[in-house]
């Protein structure tokens, strides 16, 4: 499996260009027969599934769920889950709570445990409360995945209420 990571602002240029630079390195993984794992929510993920789809990979989207029934998501997470699962060819059910920061974490390194090799959209800025990206790619590292960083020259966050972009 190859699963990425990321941060969760990027911008909505960033993403565009992200969907190009990950149907190109995904479609070898496609040819040799892996499958891209993600979970589901919106930004990343779902770049990630629509590179996916036009690479040719099979992509598995993986659902938060509470008592094996998918547990309930924020508005933008639910949209996005929904153009997932119509991208996926396969959904897993895991559970763990989606509001719950710790319980993401565990459920992103469990996931990252299965995987092969993690794309990771990172900056190199340090984990926040917000995001955890530079934790995770420390802990696929030190689990023996094969991690790739990108950071195209033109990517970008996005602009904080008050904020200049």
């Amino acid at each position: 499996m190859i699963a990425v990571v990321g941060h969760p602002d990027l911008s909505a240029s960033t993403l565009v260009l992200l969907e190009d630079e990950l149907r190109s390195r995904l479609t070898s993984f496609a040819e040799a027969g892996r499958a891209g794992l993600v979970r589901a929510g919106r930004g990343l993920p779902v770049a990630f599934g629509r590179a996916a789809r036009r690479a040719g990979l099979a992509l598995v989207t993986v659902l938060p769920s509470y008592g094996g029934v998918p547990a309930p998501m924020a508005e933008p997470d639910r949209k996005a889950a929904g153009e997932l699962l119509l991208l996926s060819e396969q959904v897993r059910l895991v559970e763990f709570d989606p509001g719950d920061r710790g319980a993401c974490v565990a459920a992103d390194e469990s996931l990252l445990r299965s995987c092969v090799r993690v794309l990771a959209i990172w900056d190199g800025r340090p984990s926040s409360g917000r995001d955890w990206t530079a934790h995770l790619v420390a802990y696929a590292r030190s689990h023996g995945v094969d991690v790739e960083v990108l950071w195209p020259s033109a990517a970008e966050h996005e602009a904080a209420c008050g904020e200049l972009p």
